[in-house]
């Protein structure tokens, strides 16, 4: 059903997930010159002590999507924790390479990508979720794909072979027991809406908040299906090294915390989060003419952040997803679990 990935493509395929992706209807956010944007809130607890210079790399440009991060230092939460953060908003294919090498201590990536680096002996493990679901999703606007074969013999465009676009076509198709031999594959860049609205493939696939929200702006009525509905893989999460968790748990600790109470403010109040987001300080250019757009964004990706045990991913989830890898030819042997993944920072209520 798979042909073997090269190792090349395996390296592309660390990208973080939404560098691949994507994250809202509107242009992009010019990024900041340096790279990075500091975090000054602070509560008037956090005042007493020096703040500690922590960097978390996002793997992609500002964006609404990061409402979590950006709601948590706003309102003090890193800082409660003695952290001030600073993001690193550069688009490396390496940052997993970089965490494994302490280079970067935490950084924003998928379950794929650590198994990925975790098979080539790098030594990074997930700590906490944020995606609860696989925000990739497969759209057409002539095709019924409620049975993803229907695919067979179609030409399906994507940004490239790599990637997150490439992981969850990948999944349907392992799931669904598509012939993916059958499906013509097509790089289209992500120029998804324009070829797919003028008929160049058959379906397309896309970030679950982005496109098919485009799509429906212009009038039309895309037929969507959730990479998430048909596979339980493990996406994007805190990840940082193994030396940070051995000799610095109460760093990894008040991280995951921050990070959790800021996804629990934006799912309880996503307007006030919206507020937060579309702020000269973080992403201005997401109010204005494109606040209902990307307002919408928001309101799309609260269901993917929803979790009913926060900040943990079952390991049924892990192997399943470590199943698919190894089926896809992407992964060459399984991993221990407890390499991939650890839940001793979750859980945690803040003193």
């Amino acid at each position: 059903m798979f042909r073997k990935v090269s190792f090349v493509l395996l390296c592309l395929m660390m990208g973080v997930l939404m560098s691949g992706c994507g994250g809202g209807g509107s242009e992009p956010t010019a990024e900041p010159e340096s790279g990075t944007v500091e975090s000054t809130a602070v509560t008037a607890a956090a005042t007493t002590r020096a703040l500690r210079p922590v960097t978390l790399a996002m793997g992609y440009i500002p964006n609404v999507q990061f409402a979590p991060f950006y709601v948590a230092v706003e309102k003090g939460y890193f800082a409660d924790e003695g952290i001030e953060l600073t993001f690193d908003y550069g688009m490396e294919n390496d940052l997993v390479q970089l965490v494994a090498a302490n280079e970067l201590q935490f950084a924003i990536a998928s379950g794929d990508q650590v198994m990925l680096g975790r098979s080539r002996g790098l030594p990074v493990r997930y700590v906490a979720n944020w995606y609860r679901r696989f925000p990739v999703a497969i759209a057409s606007l002539k095709h019924d794909l409620s049975d993803p074969k229907v695919l067979e013999g179609k030409t399906l465009g994507l940004p490239g072979l790599f990637g997150a676009n490439y992981i969850g076509w990948l999944a349907v198709a392992h799931a669904a027991g598509i012939n993916a031999d059958a499906v013509r594959l097509e790089a289209i860049g992500f120029n998804q809406v324009p070829i797919l609205v003028e008929e160049k493939v058959d379906a397309v696939v896309v970030y679950a908040t982005n496109e098919p929200l485009q799509l429906t702006d212009q009038g039309y009525e895309p037929n969507v299906i959730m990479v998430a509905d048909f596979i339980d893989l493990v996406a994007n999460g805190l990840i940082t090294n193994d030396v940070t968790i051995e000799n610095d748990p109460e760093l990894v600790q008040g991280m995951v915390r921050a990070m959790l109470r800021g996804i629990e403010d934006t799912l309880a109040d996503p307007d006030g989060a919206f507020a937060i987001v579309s702020s000269e300080r973080w992403v201005p250019e997401a109010g204005g003419d494109n606040a209902e757009m990307q307002r919408a964004v928001l309101e799309a990706s609260l269901p993917f952040w929803q979790n009913e045990t926060p900040g943990i991913v079952p390991g049924t989830s892990w192997e399943s997803s470590q199943q698919f890898m190894l089926d896809a030819g992407l992964l060459d042997k399984t991993v221990p679990l407890d390499e991939l993944y650890t839940d001793e920072f979750t859980g945690t209520s803040s003193e």
